[in-house]
Protein backbone atom coordinates (compact mmCIF):
# COMPACT_ATOMS: atom_id res chain seq x y z
CA UNK A 1 0.00 0.00 0.00
CA UNK A 2 1.54 3.64 -0.77
CA UNK A 3 1.25 5.63 2.21
CA UNK A 4 1.55 8.74 0.77
CA UNK A 5 -1.58 8.67 -1.62
CA UNK A 6 -3.29 6.83 1.14
CA UNK A 7 -2.04 9.96 3.58
CA UNK A 8 -3.25 12.41 0.74
CA UNK A 9 -6.63 11.04 -0.22
CA UNK A 10 -7.36 10.93 3.81
CA UNK A 11 -6.48 14.39 3.72
CA UNK A 12 -8.49 15.20 1.51
CA UNK A 13 -11.80 13.77 3.23
CA UNK A 14 -10.59 15.64 6.25
CA UNK A 15 -10.23 18.83 5.03
CA UNK A 16 -13.27 18.98 3.01
CA UNK A 17 -15.67 21.65 4.22
CA UNK A 18 -19.29 23.81 3.43
CA UNK A 19 -18.38 26.93 1.84
CA UNK A 20 -20.69 29.40 1.82
CA UNK A 21 -18.94 32.33 0.74
CA UNK A 22 -16.99 33.09 -2.62
CA UNK A 23 -15.75 35.19 -4.72
CA UNK A 24 -16.43 36.16 -8.61
CA UNK A 25 -13.74 34.23 -9.97
CA UNK A 26 -15.60 31.99 -12.43
CA UNK A 27 -14.94 28.16 -12.09
CA UNK A 28 -13.44 27.40 -16.01
CA UNK A 29 -15.19 24.81 -18.18
CA UNK A 30 -12.04 22.51 -17.74
CA UNK A 31 -12.43 22.29 -14.38
CA UNK A 32 -16.11 21.40 -14.64
CA UNK A 33 -15.22 18.61 -16.49
CA UNK A 34 -12.65 17.53 -14.56
CA UNK A 35 -15.01 17.61 -11.11
CA UNK A 36 -17.98 15.40 -13.63
CA UNK A 37 -14.86 13.08 -14.76
CA UNK A 38 -14.18 12.48 -10.91
CA UNK A 39 -18.09 12.04 -10.36
CA UNK A 40 -18.75 9.48 -12.80
CA UNK A 41 -16.12 6.94 -11.22
CA UNK A 42 -18.57 6.78 -8.38
CA UNK A 43 -19.68 3.40 -7.49
CA UNK A 44 -23.47 2.85 -9.50
CA UNK A 45 -25.74 -0.02 -8.92
CA UNK A 46 -25.80 -2.72 -11.56
CA UNK A 47 -23.43 0.05 -13.62
CA UNK A 48 -26.66 1.84 -14.58
CA UNK A 49 -25.10 4.68 -14.44
CA UNK A 50 -28.42 6.62 -14.35
CA UNK A 51 -26.89 10.31 -13.11
CA UNK A 52 -26.80 13.40 -15.86
CA UNK A 53 -25.75 16.70 -14.40
CA UNK A 54 -26.15 20.47 -15.73
CA UNK A 55 -24.01 23.37 -14.83
CA UNK A 56 -25.84 26.81 -14.32
CA UNK A 57 -22.95 29.71 -14.28
CA UNK A 58 -23.24 33.30 -13.39
CA UNK A 59 -23.93 34.91 -10.04
CA UNK A 60 -26.72 37.08 -11.33
CA UNK A 61 -28.76 34.41 -12.98
CA UNK A 62 -28.43 31.98 -9.49
CA UNK A 63 -29.27 34.92 -7.76
CA UNK A 64 -32.48 34.81 -10.04
CA UNK A 65 -32.98 31.06 -9.64
CA UNK A 66 -32.57 31.49 -5.53
CA UNK A 67 -35.78 33.62 -5.74
CA UNK A 68 -37.56 30.91 -7.93
CA UNK A 69 -36.32 28.04 -5.73
CA UNK A 70 -36.86 29.56 -2.32
CA UNK A 71 -40.88 29.70 -2.43
CA UNK A 72 -41.53 25.92 -1.86
CA UNK A 73 -39.15 25.53 0.42
CA UNK A 74 -40.73 28.45 2.63
CA UNK A 75 -42.61 26.68 5.84
CA UNK A 76 -41.43 24.35 8.52
CA UNK A 77 -38.78 22.55 6.95
CA UNK A 78 -37.04 26.02 5.70
CA UNK A 79 -37.38 27.16 9.45
CA UNK A 80 -36.25 24.11 10.55
CA UNK A 81 -33.11 23.89 8.34
CA UNK A 82 -32.38 27.79 9.35
CA UNK A 83 -32.20 27.08 12.95
CA UNK A 84 -29.40 28.95 15.00
CA UNK A 85 -27.53 25.55 15.04
CA UNK A 86 -27.09 25.31 11.33
CA UNK A 87 -27.67 28.91 10.26
CA UNK A 88 -27.19 31.62 12.99
CA UNK A 89 -28.34 34.37 10.44
CA UNK A 90 -32.28 34.44 10.29
CA UNK A 91 -32.39 34.66 6.37
CA UNK A 92 -34.16 37.60 4.88
CA UNK A 93 -36.63 38.07 1.78
CA UNK A 94 -33.47 38.00 -0.48
CA UNK A 95 -31.46 35.64 1.20
CA UNK A 96 -29.29 33.64 -1.92
CA UNK A 97 -29.95 29.60 -1.30
CA UNK A 98 -26.52 29.67 -2.94
CA UNK A 99 -24.46 32.05 -0.97
CA UNK A 100 -23.60 34.53 -4.22
CA UNK A 101 -21.35 31.34 -5.65
CA UNK A 102 -20.75 31.85 -9.80
CA UNK A 103 -21.44 27.85 -10.78
CA UNK A 104 -24.21 25.47 -9.35
CA UNK A 105 -23.77 21.69 -10.85
CA UNK A 106 -26.77 19.76 -10.43
CA UNK A 107 -26.59 16.27 -10.44
CA UNK A 108 -30.03 14.50 -11.48
CA UNK A 109 -31.49 10.74 -13.18
CA UNK A 110 -34.10 9.74 -15.10
CA UNK A 111 -35.71 6.96 -14.56
CA UNK A 112 -35.74 6.75 -11.08
CA UNK A 113 -34.87 3.15 -9.52
CA UNK A 114 -34.61 1.70 -6.16
CA UNK A 115 -30.54 2.77 -6.20
CA UNK A 116 -30.42 5.91 -8.26
CA UNK A 117 -30.92 8.33 -5.47
CA UNK A 118 -27.85 6.85 -3.96
CA UNK A 119 -25.60 6.72 -6.76
CA UNK A 120 -26.55 10.49 -7.71
CA UNK A 121 -25.10 11.44 -3.84
CA UNK A 122 -22.24 8.90 -4.42
CA UNK A 123 -21.27 11.04 -7.46
CA UNK A 124 -22.13 13.86 -5.44
CA UNK A 125 -19.62 13.13 -2.86
CA UNK A 126 -16.67 12.03 -5.47
CA UNK A 127 -17.20 15.65 -7.09
CA UNK A 128 -17.00 17.57 -3.54
CA UNK A 129 -13.75 16.07 -2.93
CA UNK A 130 -12.13 16.43 -5.91
CA UNK A 131 -13.28 20.31 -5.66
CA UNK A 132 -11.37 20.36 -2.32
CA UNK A 133 -8.38 18.53 -4.28
CA UNK A 134 -8.30 21.24 -6.71
CA UNK A 135 -8.67 24.05 -4.31
CA UNK A 136 -12.20 24.77 -4.82
CA UNK A 137 -15.00 25.22 -2.54
CA UNK A 138 -18.67 23.53 -2.54
CA UNK A 139 -21.54 22.86 -0.44
CA UNK A 140 -24.73 20.99 -1.03
CA UNK A 141 -28.12 23.05 -1.33
CA UNK A 142 -30.56 20.49 -0.22
CA UNK A 143 -32.74 23.03 0.07
CA UNK A 144 -33.55 24.18 -3.18
CA UNK A 145 -34.39 20.30 -4.46
CA UNK A 146 -38.18 21.07 -4.59
CA UNK A 147 -37.65 24.28 -6.38
CA UNK A 148 -35.70 23.35 -8.68
CA UNK A 149 -37.62 19.99 -9.27
CA UNK A 150 -40.72 22.44 -10.60
CA UNK A 151 -41.85 21.92 -14.26
CA UNK A 152 -41.31 26.05 -14.78
CA UNK A 153 -37.96 26.03 -13.15
CA UNK A 154 -36.50 22.55 -15.54
CA UNK A 155 -37.69 24.17 -18.25
CA UNK A 156 -36.18 27.66 -17.69
CA UNK A 157 -32.99 25.35 -17.03
CA UNK A 158 -33.52 23.47 -20.70
CA UNK A 159 -33.81 20.36 -18.36
CA UNK A 160 -37.00 17.85 -19.83
CA UNK A 161 -39.69 17.82 -16.95
CA UNK A 162 -38.89 13.94 -16.38
CA UNK A 163 -35.59 14.17 -15.06
CA UNK A 164 -35.19 14.13 -11.27
CA UNK A 165 -33.32 16.68 -9.69
CA UNK A 166 -31.40 14.68 -6.81
CA UNK A 167 -28.12 16.77 -5.66
CA UNK A 168 -27.81 20.64 -6.24
CA UNK A 169 -23.95 21.20 -5.77
CA UNK A 170 -21.96 24.83 -5.51
CA UNK A 171 -18.77 25.22 -6.49
CA UNK A 172 -15.80 28.11 -6.81
CA UNK A 173 -13.52 29.73 -5.37
CA UNK A 174 -13.84 30.50 -1.62
CA UNK A 175 -13.76 33.95 -0.01
CA UNK A 176 -13.20 32.49 3.17
CA UNK A 177 -12.24 28.99 4.47
CA UNK A 178 -15.13 26.91 5.28
CA UNK A 179 -15.99 26.10 9.06
CA UNK A 180 -14.83 22.97 10.37
CA UNK A 181 -17.55 21.06 12.03
CA UNK A 182 -17.06 18.37 14.64
CA UNK A 183 -17.94 14.85 13.79
CA UNK A 184 -18.75 11.98 16.39
CA UNK A 185 -16.60 8.96 16.66
CA UNK A 186 -17.91 6.25 14.32
CA UNK A 187 -21.23 4.21 16.49
CA UNK A 188 -20.35 0.81 16.14
CA UNK A 189 -23.38 -1.20 16.72
CA UNK A 190 -22.10 -4.80 16.03
CA UNK A 191 -18.20 -6.33 15.08
CA UNK A 192 -18.91 -9.73 14.44
CA UNK A 193 -15.28 -11.44 13.66
CA UNK A 194 -14.76 -15.25 13.68
CA UNK A 195 -11.58 -16.29 15.33
CA UNK A 196 -8.35 -15.91 13.03
CA UNK A 197 -7.42 -19.58 11.51
CA UNK A 198 -4.31 -21.58 12.95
Amino acid sequence: MNSSHTNSILSTIEGRRSVRAYTSKRVDREMIQALLRAAVRAPTALHEEQWVFAVVQGRERLKRLSGQTRTPFAGTVGAAMHAPRIHPVEPSEDFNLFYDADTLILIGAQPMGPFVPADCWLAAENLMLAAHAMGLGSCVIGSAVAGLNQDDVKAELGLPAEIQIVVPIIVGWPSTPGTPSPRREPEVLAWISDPLSA
